[in-house]
């Protein structure tokens, strides 16, 4: 099965049971931490991912590291997934578990491609422009691009608005190679 399946499914049930028992908000809060972690840490990722690291040690580092820090339904989760041997997957299991919390929500996903850092202004023009098109509300990912020379990439859902300097250099460059011209005789 593959990995986006088995994160998936873990995921979805892990949501379920947070709406029902009513700790959503926590159980999102600390698949964020454990994925901030995986994403800073590559020690840890890699620790949870070993062969020849044990389930039973894995499981004792993950409740060093989340005793007391996170609540008890996403510690039960890490108990669970490591006795089935699938601690491998916790980080993509967090990720997975974000973008559920956000479609159960109503919260949009976006990513905006850039040359440099946007300041406050121009980032909240951007959630403007999401909100308006998807009528939801708008979590918006910023990514530093400098291959885009300037302009910006906006990606929501599958739609996607490119208007870099890149993409129209590219535009030309295909233009240019067409022979626009007959010849005579």
């Amino acid at each position: 099965m593959s990995e986006y399946r088995i994160a998936s499914r873990y995921a979805k049930s892990l949501l379920e049971l947070a709406v029902e028992k009513g700790k959503l908000e926590e159980v999102n809060n600390d698949m964020a931490m454990l994925s901030d972690l995986a994403n800073e840490n590559r020690e840890f990722s890699l620790m949870l991912k070993s062969p020849i690291v044990t389930h039973d040690k894995k499981l004792a580092i993950l409740n060093k590291v989340f005793d007391g820090k996170v609540n008890e339904l996403s510690l039960s989760i890490f108990t669970i997934l490591t006795k089935k041997h699938r601690e491998g997957y916790l980080p993509q299991i967090a990720e997975e578990f974000h973008h559920l919390y956000n479609v159960h929500k109503g919260i949009e996903e976006a990513t905006v491609t850039t040359t440099f850092p946007l300041d406050a202004k121009t980032k909240g023009e951007f959630e403007k422009v999401v909100k308006a098109i998807s009528n939801k509300e708008v979590e918006l990912t910023e990514v530093v691009d400098e291959s885009l020379i300037g302009g910006f990439i906006l990606k929501i859902g599958d739609r996607q608005i490119d208007d870099s300097v890149s993409s129209r250099l590219k535009a030309l460059r295909v233009d240019f190679a067409k022979n626009h011209y007959q010849k005579a005789f």
